[in-house]
Parts: C-alpha cells; structure tokens; sequence
C-alpha cells in the first residue's frame, strides 16, 4: 500500500515540554486513522506540521507526489457577504455547475446556496466548508476536532460523508462514538511517540487495558519468583550439600527479567459535591418564552425536572438550546412567563466559551480559591487540584500560559469545589482529551444532584442522560425516553430526507448522468485496449510474413504460414469488436 504522507525522525520542543521525540509513522493511502492522545500531547501542533504551518526542530515530514492533502479549517475562511456559491467558486476555481453539483450532496441547494454564509449557524458553515474541501479533489484529508459545536444531524452528515470518502484521512477527536464510526485505525500519541494501532478506538482501549493487565500479572509472578529463588540462595549457598543448587538457581535469577509496563498517563479524577438527594420538582418552566430583545427563539415552553435526574437538552444548532439554559439560570430574562427553581437549589453553572474568560494573570490557586464554598478547606482544594492534574508546583502556573483543554480543566475543578446540588452544563465536554471525558461521565453518574446539560458527544450523553429535551421548531420539548432512542428517531429522519434526495428527479437525472459518464469511461477504456491489441499482432504478422520471405526451409515455412493465418484470424476479430465498440462509444456520448 502506497505512504502518503510520513512522519520521520519528528523532535519538536515547546520551552522543557517535548511533544515529539524522534518518532516516525506512515499514514497509508486509503486508511481512515482516529487520533487520540492526552491534551497538551501535540497533536494539533503535528497537525500544522503536517501541512506546513509548523517547523519541526528535527526530522522532516515526507509527502508523496501524488498527495493532494485537505484539511477543514477551524476558522473561518469566508469573506464578508460572501454567498455559498461565491465562496465555493472562488475558493475552488471550479465552474459553478460543478460547484452546485457537489453542494447538493450536502443539502447546499437553493435558498442555502445563495445564502450569505455568515448568516449560517456553525453547522451549515461546516457543510459549506466540506463541500469546498471536497472540489479540491483531496485523496487525504486531515480534520482536527470536526466535531466541536456540531449538532447531531451534520455530525450524521459528516459521518456518512467520511465513511463513502474514497481517499484516507487522519481524524484528531475526542468523540469516541465518531470515532468508532468513522475510522478503521488509531493512531496514539503519549510521551512523544507515535504509535499506529490497526484497530477502531473502541479495540485499541480494550487491547490497551487487557495489556496493561497482562503484563502487571506476567510482572507480578516474575517478582514472586525472584523472591523464592534469592530465599533459597540465601539459605543454601553456604552450604556444601546445597551450594551447586544455589549456583543453579542463581543462573535462573540472572534468566528473570520483568516485562517493560508502559507507564500510564496521570488521569483527572473528578470530586463529585456530595450532597443529600432531594424530592420533588427541581425545576418549573411554566407559559416560557425564550430569546433576546424582540426575537423570540422558542415560546409556549412547560417543563418540569425531578431533583436527581439527568435531562440532556438536543436540538440542530440555532435552533435555542444554549438559549433555554441561559434563561434557565437568570443568564437571560424570559420574554414572558417563568422559570422557578425548587426550594434549596444550590445552582452551578458551566458556559460554553467560559474558559476564554478566566483571568489570565491569575494563578490556578487564585482561581480555585475564589470558587471554593466557605467549608471547603485547603488541603481539599489542593487535593482537587492534585485530581485535575494541577498537583505540585503546577497549581502556581498562569492561566494565561494554559491550553484550551487545561483551561477547561481548571473551570470544572472550580465548579466542583462549592457544594451545588444542581450542576447546569453546556458543552462540557469540548477541548477535553478522551479519558477527561470518560472520568467526568463516571463522576456525574455517582452525582446525586440534579443535571442539565448540553451536549453533540454521543458516547459521553448516552452514558448519563435520564430524559431528553428537544428544542426545535421554536418549541421545547420532554421526552422521558432515553437518549438512544432520540439518536434513533434523528438517524431515521436523516435516512428518510436521504432517500427523498436520492429518489428526486434532479438526483435521478444527475445520478443517470454519472452512470453515462462512468458507461463511456469503461467503452472507451474497452476501446483502447482492443487497440493495443490490434497493434501487437499487427507486429507480429509482420515478423511472420518477413520470416516466410527469408526461409528456404520448408519445414519453418510451414510452421510460419500457419502461425499467420491463426494471427490474421485474431485480428479479424479484434477489428469487428473494435467496430462495435467504437460505434457504442458514439451512441453513448450521444446520449
């Protein structure tokens, strides 16, 4: 199988962090490869190496010359008023019929093609830019956290695009459900090696565990062993009798070495606030409208949350689910009606973007002191540091020096110190690394408050969720089933409008045209061949006929004569196919 793209002797420092030391990997053609790796690892930094926005310190990054490498862009590459149309025509140089054409396959149709783009929600930006990815013809693509901010029917949609790509790509996500969806491989990056696993995320966990297991058993019973051999050495070496028995059990102690445990990587342990389970109504929306100003996003909204539950609020991005949060804990005002919380609610809440607004210049210990209720002493909020992997002197460090991920870490711990027995939280899970938000869905299943939050990790939600809230057509509604059953009705509603797309008379006509295409590529292809044959025998005819002339052996002159009659006979036939398809050729092209 062909390397694409090679990473060699890779070294690449950040001040005393070493994020690559010396490692190497391939990345074959044609192989969908999930990366993970602790935050702060360096796998967005690789990324850039990779496609040329980062210089390594050593080792070099090797492209194939066939390569044709894409990657989604985290910002936005769009021009102010700027239409999906212009945007992709511009961004691609290709014609606009070709453009429209590879639109559609992402929903990009009328009135969302000539759409300004900026007055998209972050969904359809993302359908924009894979459409624009996907005209420059990549046989790589390289995607970094696609699926932040995603609402579940575009991850569905990126997920379908990803599985039906005909190219390899290298995912960086911390959605082990998308994940498991979209790749064959995983690729590890811990202490600055890189290792390439042929198995989906979901294998490579368990075979990592199920090794780290083996070999402490394998290490255990060599320990065990070594003891009894020194015990007897001890005993007998001294011994006249026993002492050739010492020297040969001391032959198998130097046989004895221990399997090389791979060290495991320090994991956040989240404190999960105790406190006494509550009866009753946490939560009453009664006659609610939602919005901002004079713009109502959702109205005529009635809920009610039991203390102790898990709701998890879903909807397609725009549609006001951060919005029904923000009035849930006075962020907003209600336009008209009332949100009423439950007597003894001890609220704490967790935004979306809150990590971009701690203050810089103080310390993780400034800012976790500030949030500790007033009996939390220190040594708990140095404990709860210690577990979110701010233990030592790294509790000192600035905020402003952070990454998003450590940032977010650090927000958590903060809201996790005061005694709240209801915890609302947007997005939590974003910027966190694989085995974070594994550790926070086991803390919040042992929580005995009350949760609200949002979520598009679908492994993370599927884990904790008791009910569902759907905010959609500017209505909010509780569904006391279970996440998995939201995710079933939206992948069956997916289905459906692709179905009605694929059954379309534009799709039926566009899809009739494709198979032309692809019916005269395979003529023309049939065509060329029966040429070449012709060619060669024609040649060899030639060599026959100039060999009749030259003999004066019978013998060789007969065996000449009949070899050509047989060759003439071939190329009969291959003219009369060639005739046949040439004429096919005509009528198809035609068509």
């Amino acid at each position: 199988m062909t390397t694409l793209l090679e990473i060699k002797n890779a070294e690449k420092r950040y001040g005393e962090q070493l994020l690559l030391d010396h490692t190497t990997v391939a990345l074959p053609q044609n192989c969908k490869i999930g990366m993970v790796g602790r935050n702060g690892a360096g796998k967005s930094t690789l990324i850039r190496a990779m496609i040329g926005e980062e210089e390594l310190d050593a080792g070099e990054v090797i492209r194939h010359p066939q390569l044709r490498l894409g990657y989604l862009r985290q910002h936005d590459p769009f021009k102010p008023s700027e239409t999906v149309l212009d945007f992709l025509i511009r961004d691609s140089g290709q014609p606009e019929w070709r453009c429209g054409e590879v639109a559609a396959d992402f929903a990009l149709a009328g009135e969302k093609l000539t759409a300004k783009v900026q007055t998209l929600s972050g969904g359809w930006q993302t359908r924009v830019k894979l459409a624009g990815l996907l005209l420059h013809d990549p046989n790589m693509l390289l995607l970094d956290e696609p699926t932040n901010f995603l609402d579940i029917r575009t991850q569905l949609l990126l997920e379908h695009f990803l599985k039906h790509f005909r190219g390899g790509c290298l995912i960086v996500s911390h959605d082990r459900g998308f994940l498991k969806a979209t790749c064959t491989h995983t690729l590890e990056l811990a202490r600055g090696e890189l290792t390439l696993f042929p198995s989906d995320i979901e294998t490579y966990v368990q075979k990592k565990v199920e090794q780290r297991i083996h070999d402490e058993r394998v290490n255990a019973a060599t320990l065990a062993k070594r003891k009894q051999l020194e015990t007897f050495i001890q005993k007998n070496r001294a011994n006249a009798n026993t002492a050739s028995q010492a020297r040969s059990k001391k032959k198998q102690l130097e046989k004895l070495t221990l399997l090389e445990e791979q060290a495991s990587e320090k994991t956040v342990r989240f404190h999960v606030p105790s406190t006494n389970l509550r009866q009753g109504t946490a939560l009453r929306c009664r006659d609610l409208t939602i919005g901002y100003g004079d713009i109502k996003v959702a109205e005529s909204i009635h809920l009610e949350i039991e203390h102790g539950n898990c709701t998890v609020v879903v909807g397609d991005n725009g549609q006001g689910k951060t919005t029904l949060l923000r009035t849930m804990v006075d962020s907003l005002t209600p336009i008209e009606g009332e949100c009423r919380w439950g007597h003894g609610c001890e609220i704490g809440v967790y935004a979306q973007h809150v990590y971009t607004t701690l203050p810089e210049d103080q310390s993780i210990f400034d800012y976790l002191d500030r949030c500790r209720g007033p009996e939390t002493s220190t040594q708990t909020l140095l404990d709860v540091a210690g577990s979110f992997l701010f233990g030592g002197d790294a509790i000192e460090k600035k905020i402003g020096v952070l990454s998003g991920g450590e940032r977010a870490r650090v927000c958590l711990a903060g809201l996790l110190l005061a005694p709240h027995n209801v915890l609302v939280l947007d997005e939590p899970g974003n910027h966190l690394d694989v085995e974070t938000v594994e550790a926070l869905a086991t803390a919040l299943q042992q929580f005995q408050g009350t949760v609200i939050l949002t979520s598009h990790d679908r492994h993370f939600v599927n884990r904790i969720a008791d009910s569902v809230i759907e905010v959609k057509d500017r209505r909010a509604t509780l569904y006391p089933a279970n996440y998995e059953s939201y995710l079933h009705r939206v992948q069956s509603e997916c289905d459906a409008v692709s179905d009605v797309q694929i059954k379309s008379p534009k799709n039926a006509e566009k899809n009739s045209q494709k198979a032309k295409r692809k019916q005269l590529r395979t003529v023309r292809k049939e065509l060329s061949a029966v040429e070449r044959k012709i060619a060669d025998r024609d040649t060899l005819r030639s060599t026959l006929r100039e060999r009749l002339l030259s003999t004066q052996d019978p013998l060789i002159a007969e065996k000449a004569h009949a070899e050509l009659t047989k060759i003439e006979q071939e190329i009969d036939a291959l003219e009369e196919q060639w005739l046949e398809l040439d004429a096919k050729t005509q009528e198809t092209a035609d068509e």
